[in-house]
Parts: C-alpha cells; structure tokens; sequence
C-alpha cells in the first residue's frame, strides 16, 4: 500500500510549512511556498528487522576510509585537496556554458586511463552528445561509461551493475524520483534526488560530482540543504568574453577551502594554467597612469594581477562606479578614504575599476593597490613598472596586515619585480632572519608604509 502525503515547502530555502502562506518564514522571500504532493509506500512490521549502525572506537575506525584518487588535473587536484576522495561527494555549481561538464569529462578520462572505471549520467544531453563532446577534447576509454537517463531508479541500477569507482550526474535538477509526483528540480525532487545519491556513494565508496544549476545572481540552485548534504561544494567561474575560468572551493569537509585551480577554455577542452601569475601579466602596458600590479593570495596559492583605474570628470547626474573583478562597496569605501584622508577629490569623477584577465579577487589585500590605482590615474602619474603592491586600508588612512607576505613577495620576486609596497608590520617580520628564510633567497626591495598617504609618496 502507499500513502499520499501534501506538504508545503519553499523553493528558495526549503524550509517546510503545515500550510501555506504568501511570504516564507525562514528566509522572507515572498510568494516561494510551493504544494508538493509526495507518494510514499507505507512500512510492513512484519518485514526484515532494520540493520543499525553501531558506535567504535575511533582507534578501531581504518582511516583509509578518505583514501584520494589523483585525478591527473593537478588545478582540479589542488582544489579538491589532492584529489578525489572514495565515498565523498561534490557539487559544481557555474553559469550555463562555462565548461563544468568538460572539466569533469576530462577528469573522468584522466581517471579511467588509471584503470577506475566512471560512469558519466547525462540528464540533459542524449548519448551521442555526450559521446561527441567526449571526442572533442580527446576522451577516449573503455573503463568511461555514458548513460542518458533523467529516471532516479534507473540510474541506481546502472550503479549497481557497473559499480563505477568515479560517478558524474549532469545535472542533479534533471534527475527525478518517480515516487514523488513533483517535477523535476523542484525541491522535493532535489533533496530526495541528492539524499539517495550521497548515501549510495557512502555505502558503496563511489567518488560523485553532481552538476548544479545556478541562479542569475550566482548561486547554485535549489535548498541551502543540497549544500548541506554534500562533502564538497565546488564554483566554476568565467566571464563569457574571457577564455580564462576559475575553480573555487567553497566548502570542503577533506581539504582546504580557500583553494583555487586556473584554466583556460580551449577548443581542446580545458587546459591547465600552472602559473597564474605570468599568464594574467603578459599583456599588461608599461609606464602607463592608473596600472599597477597586486600581490593576492588564494589559499596556499599566491598569484599577481593586474589593477587597471580610470578616472574621468562626471558630465552628467551622480559619478558612476563601475568595477569588474572586485567588490563594488570595497571600492566605495577606499574612493571615500582617498576623499578624505589624502585629500583626492574623486567624487565629482566617474571611476572604473577592472582586474584584467576577468579574474574575481576578493581579499582585504586588494584595497592598496586599487587606491594606488585611482590616484595614478586621477593624477595622470604612472606608477614604477616594478613595483607591486598588498595592503589592507582602514577607514582612518591606516595600510594593515595581511596573511601570508612572505609567499606573495617570493611570488612578486619570480617574476622580476624588485619593489615591494607592504604594511609597516609585516615588513618588520619579514625583515627578521629568524622568523623567514625570504632574504636568502630574493633580492625584493621592501617599502613598508603605515599610512596611505606614505604610500602614495612611494609609489608615483
């Protein structure tokens, strides 16, 4: 026998309601509560007795139950920890064509040429589709499995008879339980989709990526509970224009989650960028007003970008501020202490701020070169070609701290660069043979700074 069921729940959050109402309770937002109409076979005493799980020692539990498998990618490695764990799951959320699919198409085929079998379930492309693309970036495997199937039961089924060690479903909006009357992607469907698929990779020990939509301001589609039940929550980032893509970690329960692994998109697929550094800097002018370079730090990886202002007198109504790149209130903050500690008047310009390459940096670090920006262009004086520059500003004209210093002047040395604009602070621990070993091997010029104003001096 089976039992109906009526629930009422919200697609933005998932929270669940006894009945509906026009404004969700948990998160606010207006007409979200959706009724879900779910179809459940009802439990028999008379069945098997429930096998339970039962409490060890933590001396008893074998600890290669997280063992990683390499992909081969050394960027998808890097921000996975090393690689894919056996029995974990993954969540890549990116926009519509940014190239998740052929990312993990390569990963699968990496994989599979080291004898793990992987079975790739594509609920929104036929077979030959997949199979195509598959071709075109050179994936080739007979341990590489493809199956087209948007049926929940179906695909446990395809699991249980390949008993796959890699396991990719694209996307897990398509996916649909046929137990439930609710369409797919709904959020029943969701978290009943997501739920079976974690606890079968847990049981059997299959390393699984399941495909996220997003939403149009970035954010993966669904419940905060989809996030919840997965080990690791992967982003892939790219403008459109850009060839460049970025792979972040925003949750990760096996490894750091400050990593980030660059790419450049390929008529071959994607291909790995092992120095973010060299490839953001080759095109960047020389001697040029309102350019400099910016020392960031992604995890365990320092990178160099370039900084690029543009200052010009408003014609009409309020000054525009337009970033690319970077945080529009950061910017608003730093033009407002360049206002009125240093005496800059730019809020009678338009200011238009960019990261070149169409790389996202979001870091506290940034906020001294982006000053050292708008005041090379608003004054029309370019900074030193050698210099690069990392600082936090505070809301008094003050350059703090920030973490790893070390890492972002030995990245700032590799490159050629032989002048540092630094916090005072952290110039004073660098400078301690006993606290680094960064003297011995870089000839970097260190120019500490305390203020704002100091490093405005300093730079042009």
């Amino acid at each position: 026998m089976a039992r109906i069921e009526t629930q009422f729940s919200c697609q933005a959050c998932g929270a669940i309601t006894p009945k509906w109402v026009g404004r969700c309770t948990q998160c606010g937002a207006w007409n979200t509560i959706v009724e879900e109409t779910t179809r459940k076979k009802s439990s028999s005493r008379s069945g098997a007795p429930i096998a339970f799980s039962k409490p060890e020692p933590v001396s008893a539990i074998d600890a290669d139950h997280a063992a990683r498998v390499p992909t081969g990618m050394s960027e998808l490695d890097r921000v996975l920890g090393g690689g894919v764990v056996l029995g974990g799951v993954t969540l890549v959320g990116g926009d519509p064509g940014v190239g998740k699919s052929t990312l993990l198409l390569q990963a699968l085929a990496a994989l599979s040429q080291k004898g793990c079998r992987a079975l790739y379930v594509s609920g929104e492309e036929s077979a030959g589709q997949t199979a195509a693309r598959a071709r075109r970036v050179g994936v080739g495997s007979d341990d590489l499995l493809i199956l087209a199937e948007n049926d929940l039961e179906a695909i446990e089924r395809a699991i249980e008879e390949t008993k796959p060690a890699v396991l990719v479903v694209d996307s897990v909006q398509t996916v649909r339980a046929p137990e439930l009357e609710s369409a797919a992607g709904t959020v029943t469907q969701l978290r009943e989709v997501a739920a079976r698929i974690v606890e079968r990779a847990k049981r059997s020990r299959i390393a699984a990526f399941l495909i996220g939509h997003v939403t149009k301001d970035g954010t993966l589609a669904g419940p905060k509970v989809l996030e919840h039940l997965v080990d690791t929550v992967l982003a892939f980032e790219g403008e459109r224009g850009h060839a460049l893509r970025t792979l972040r970690a925003h949750k990760n329960r096996f490894g750091s989650a400050t990593e980030v692994g660059v790419f450049e998109m390929t008529s071959d697929g994607m291909r790995e960028v092992p120095n973010p550094s060299a490839f953001f800097l080759s095109e960047r002018p020389k001697n040029v007003a309102g350019s400099i370079v910016a020392a960031t730090s992604e995890g365990t990886r320092s990178m160099l970008v370039e900084v690029q202002a543009l200052t010009v007198a408003a014609s009409l109504g309020s000054p525009r501020r337009t970033v690319s790149g970077i945080d529009a209130q950061r910017l608003a903050m730093i033009l407002a202490v360049l206002e009125r500690k240093s005496g800059l008047h730019v809020s009678g310009c338009d200011v238009f701020v960019n990261v070149a390459g169409g790389v996202h940096v979001d870091e506290p670090a940034m906020d001294l070169p982006i000053a050292l920006a708008v005041a090379s262009s608003l004054q029309d004086r370019p900074i030193f070609p050698d210099i690069v520059a990392f600082g936090e500003i505070g809301l008094s004209g003050e350059v703090r701290a920030v973490p790893r210093a070390e890492a972002r002047v030995a990245e700032a040395s590799a490159l050629g660069f032989r002048r540092a604009i630094l916090p005072a602070s952290v110039a004073a621990k660098l400078r301690n043979p006993e606290a680094t070993k960064l003297q011995k091997s870089t000839a970097m010029d260190l120019a500490p700074v305390a203020s704002l104003d100091e490093a405005l001096a300093l730079a042009m």
